[in-house]
């Protein structure tokens, strides 16, 4: 198995430190609003990405977490917290709009049959821990205090700009105007807020006999030590996180613990809309309920997310969805085919090739273009093959293709002998029956077969 790997930019052969366990940890949600379908993009591919690596016979152990505290609006240091703005929108407690989107969103994480995470961890359950690195940091000389934090000094750690290459010296000369003066690096960063007089922030703890809250990127490196240990295996997030919040994981966690934080590090890109970035003043956010409405279930938009590359640039469109939809319904009848007298096939040279593109870097693209000859061999799926394509992408295409009642069976054989007879026209009025029930009848060599409409 490969994947690319971040740390080196380059494909890399995938070697677990304990192949009965390997670690993973993947950033999860900040739980401030609903969220539309551009965020669970990467759900679906650290999804896949997590049942591919069982299917190479790995244990896995994954940790995600859930940031209800300092995730600030800039993804830096700057704004306001996110929980708080969401509370101050809806009327209500940040604690209640935390659980809440919480709620929603593993209501919808589960609904896609996505694997849940072996741990679910919220920041605000590991503030005590927070602090402890906070203190390892400062013994070591890595922190100083500011008037509105305590801040890491990123000159003292030698390798801080190496992960996301970044060039330190345009950064600062193109720092604004009111860059803080407190700060010694522009991209030095706070591990811990202070809460300054006149300031209201709801979720606060007592810290060294300040009031004040975490920064976003302690929590992750906090989690990871506390869960997992360090080195993981595998950390994965959007590329978006690569500059600032990973760069800043790594710096903090190493600096700390004096180990590296983890060996792969893989990144998603994210999608556009209809050509453009997503955003609600364009008018092209979209949520499952709103491709429901037009007909779309979450598996037609996991195909279609299949159907592209994790590291690919993205435009959703309901055009492609829908060639999505045909896809997958394509699979679908492939499966039915079992239930009509169709010679059986375990595809085990079919299985071997799609695996061959999983492991490819998560090429899920390829293998489906593997799995797309077979459907056109006129053989039908085994239960075994179906079974490896359900733990592979979880489209629970065995589910959804159940075998048709004997009365529609009946009808369909029914509707041949009229055919026989020619009376088409009470053969055309079974055949509209049947499709009033999602099939429709084709007729081939070997008799008539029906198929998902």
């Amino acid at each position: 198995m490969k994947l690319y790997n971040a740390l080196s930019h380059k494909v890399e052969e995938f070697k677990p430190i304990n192949p009965e366990q390997v670690k993973i940890y993947t950033c999860g949600p900040t739980v401030y609003s609903f969220a539309h379908i551009g965020n669970y993009t990467a759900y679906i591919y650290w999804d896949l990405l997590l049942r591919i690596l069982k299917q190479n016979g790995y244990g896995v152990k994954r940790v995600m977490n859930i940031t209800d505290v300092g995730h600030l609006t800039s993804d830096a240091d700057e704004g306001e917290d996110k929980m708080e703005k969401g509370a101050r929108r809806e009327g209500k407690t940040v604690w209640e709009v935390a659980q809440f989107y919480t709620d929603d969103f593993m209501k919808t994480f589960r609904a896609l049959g996505l694997i849940e995470p072996d741990e679910l961890c919220r920041a605000t359950d590991y503030i005590e821990a927070q602090t402890k690195m906070v203190d390892i940091l400062d013994e070591k000389g890595y922190l100083y205090d500011t008037e509105d934090g305590l801040y890491f000094d990123t000159s003292k750690f030698a390798t801080y700009a190496d992960f996301a290459r970044l060039d330190l010296e345009n950064l600062r000369a193109g720092a604004r105007i009111e860059f803080s003066a407190e700060k010694r690096n522009v991209s030095d960063f706070a591990v811990w807020k202070w809460i300054r007089e006149g300031e209201d922030h709801a979720m606060k703890w007592e810290y060294r006999g300040r009031m004040g809250y975490p920064g976003w990127h302690l929590e992750c490196s906090t989690i990871i030590h506390e869960e997992l240990g360090e080195p993981i295996d595998i950390h994965a997030g959007g590329v978006d996180h690569i500059p600032v919040h990973h760069t800043n994981e790594i710096a903090q966690s190493e600096a700390a613990f004096g180990v590296k934080m983890a060996n792969y590090w893989v990144h998603c890109n994210h999608i556009t809309a209809e050509g453009e970035k997503i955003s609600k003043s364009l008018g092209n956010v979209y949520y499952f309920d709103d491709l429901a409405k037009r007909g779309f279930s979450m598996n037609d938009y996991k195909m279609w997310i299949f159907q592209g590359h994790y590291q690919a640039n993205r435009n959703f469109s309901f055009a492609d969805l829908g060639a999505a939809h045909q896809r997958l319904l394509n699979y679908r009848n492939f499966a039915a085919l079992r239930w009509q007298g169709a010679e059986l096939s375990d595809f085990a040279e079919v299985r071997e090739k799609m695996m061959a593109q999983l492991n490819a870097n998560l090429n899920s693209a390829g293998a489906l273009a593997e799995l797309d000859a077979a459907t056109k061999t006129g053989l039908a799926p085994s239960d075994e093959f179906l079974k490896f394509l359900d733990e592979a992408f979880g489209l629970q295409i065995a589910e959804s293709t159940p075998d048709i009642s004997d009365e529609l069976r009946e009808m369909i054989t029914e509707r041949a002998r009229l055919k026989e007879m020619r009376d088409y026209t009470e053969a055309d009025k079974l055949r509209d029956e049947i499709a009033r029930e999602g099939y429709e009848v084709l007729d081939t060599a070997r008799g008539p077969i029906w198929q998902y409409k």
